[in-house]
């Protein structure tokens, strides 16, 4: 586990046959009060979890599980992690929220075809990604966790309850899959996304300033040039019409 600033940690994805999301730990340590971003590929819980302990961090100390999304390379592992953190609340969009706790694990999915392909290579079972949630986010709330202020984005468009961590101080993005370095964003053609709706999240996070990029996959970018979320929102725009 990568410490990227102050109350701010990096837990690389391990990625297989399909990606693994990186996952991120946010708030001060000794605060008693953090969260942890995503979760990731099914099987990955125990090294998401080993990563933490080893850093030295307890896992009484984290309080909360946030989803920037929940298709299956973020939420797959999320079982895993709630047997080791039982005390952590589940927040995510209510968007996303809602069908997962009536058994709509469509969201999850993405595509028909990932499902029958993920059941058989990994064992799941119907009702293995429905959760009770404990806050539904909505976008444009301020959430204080562990010394450290961040503002929630609704950024649908790669799935329709996307959301997005912005630490305004530090200038601090966290997209999960909506933009990520070298120009990329997310897929827009699975279940519940739309082109569309993610042009018009690029150009809205194009309007932040941003330092640092946690994405959810590929490298993080520490040093993000002034203007490159509206440089790829522009690229990408006459495909997302």
């Amino acid at each position: 586990m990568k410490q990227i600033a102050e109350g701010i940690f990096f837990i690389p994805g391990q990625d297989e046959m399909i990606p693994d999301s990186h996952a991120y730990l946010i708030g001060n340590p000794d605060s008693d009060d953090m969260s942890l971003i995503d979760a990731g590929l099914m099987g990955k819980g125990r090294y998401k979890i080993e990563s933490i302990r080893e850093s030295g961090v307890s896992l009484s100390n984290i309080k909360r599980i946030i989803m920037t999304h929940t298709h299956l390379d973020h939420i797959g592992c999320l079982g895993e992690l709630r047997e080791a953190i039982p005390h952590a609340a589940l927040w995510i969009h209510e968007n996303e929220a809602d069908p997962l706790e009536n058994g709509d694990e469509k969201i999850a999915y993405g595509m028909d075809m990932f499902e029958s392909m993920c059941q058989a290579q990994y064992n799941i079972k119907p009702g293995d990604f429905c959760f009770p949630v404990d806050r539904k986010l909505t976008g444009g709330e301020t959430l204080e966790i562990g010394g450290i202020t961040w503002e929630v984005l609704h950024i649908p468009g790669h799935s329709p309850g996307s959301i997005a961590l912005y630490h305004p101080q530090n200038k601090i993005l966290i997209p999960g899959d909506t933009v990520y370095a070298d120009h990329a964003i997310g897929r827009f053609d699975l279940h519940g996304a739309s082109g569309p709706q993610l042009r018009n999240s690029l150009t809205m996070l194009a309007d932040l300033e941003v330092n640092i990029l946690l994405p959810g996959h590929n490298r993080i970018m520490e040093s993000v040039p002034a203007g490159y979320i509206r440089q790829t929102a522009e690229q990408w725009g006459p495909y997302l019409s």
